[in-house]
């Protein structure tokens, strides 16, 4: 599963923090498990989570001592994954309403 498709345009450790926790979003992730699955430093993960979780994308609780991060239902999307072509020219879309 990935992020669902309006929120793909927010900057790229955000959309990897929620493609990541989109595969996990019944289990969650600690931030160890997101730290190894997002290719950023320590503090860029920090700020991303920061902003998922003021704008309601992400919920942080606390299980068994540890910190868990999951999706929130509306941040993930259905599993369809779009073709790169439609993809392309819906980027080209949104940047240029026509």
């Amino acid at each position: 599963m990935r992020a669902n498709e309006e929120h793909r345009n927010r900057e790229e450790p955000q959309v990897a923090v929620l493609d990541a926790l989109a595969d996990r979003q019944e289990s969650g992730m600690t931030v160890f498990d997101l730290r190894a699955m997002v290719d950023t430093d320590i503090d860029t993960l920090e700020e991303a989570l920061a902003e998922l979780k003021t704008d309601g994308l992400i919920e942080v609780t606390e299980e068994e001592g540890r910190t868990v991060i999951v999706p929130k239902a509306h941040a993930i999307g259905n599993g369809e994954v779009p073709d790169e072509e439609t993809d392309f020219f819906e980027r080209i879309r949104r940047r240029f309403p026509f």
